[in-house]
């Protein structure tokens, strides 16, 4: 089972640890936290975390948790991303830790796709403000055009410019 790492900002990291012990009856073997707190050392905190990462690290690897893409803590495991058999997710919930606990004995790449999985289908809108599910249109007679019956093809400018390059870039910074 891979072992789980989960760097956030203080309290954030204890706290998600203590709702899965919680949601268990206990705590399941294997999981590690580091509170990153306003005053502490990132070089510290770094060494800290490579060596929970060789104590937490199972036959299948290990999964690091972290909460803000392009906060202290996320930059602290993304030291660790480049260890062999380690993942780094950032934004983590408490779907996606569930999820990784649950799916800790598969193989780490679907691992990481089950927790991804677990924080997007964790986050629903509750209430009366939810809006009703749409109906997929029976026949194209019942859907509403896209366009005003006025518009001219002039009047929509296309989203991207022709031509446009929509490759990933590899030196983006993220977010």
């Amino acid at each position: 089972m891979a072992g789980i790492l989960i760097i956030a900002h203080a309290p954030f990291a204890t706290a998600l640890r203590d709702c899965i012990s919680h949601i268990y009856g206990g705590l399941p073997a294997r999981i590690g936290v580091i509170d990153v707190s306003p005053d502490c050392d990132p070089v510290e905190r770094v060494a800290f975390a490579n060596a929970e990462i060789e104590r937490l690290r199972e036959e299948n690897g290990a999964l690091v948790l972290t909460d803000m893409f392009g906060a202290t803590p996320a930059n602290i495991a993304g030291r660790l991303a480049s260890l062999p058999d380690v993942r780094v997710l950032c934004g983590v919930n408490l779907p996606m830790l569930v999820r990784a606990v649950c799916y800790r004995a598969t193989p780490l790449d679907t691992l990481v796709d089950k927790a991804l999985s677990g924080a997007t289908k964790g986050v629903h809108a509750i209430g009366p403000a939810t809006p009703a599910p749409v109906a997929p249109c029976a026949a194209s007679g019942d859907c509403l055009p896209a366009l005003p019956p006025d518009a001219a093809p002039g009047d929509c400018l296309p989203a991207l410019p022709v031509g446009a390059d929509l490759t990933q870039k590899t030196d983006s910074a993220g977010l």
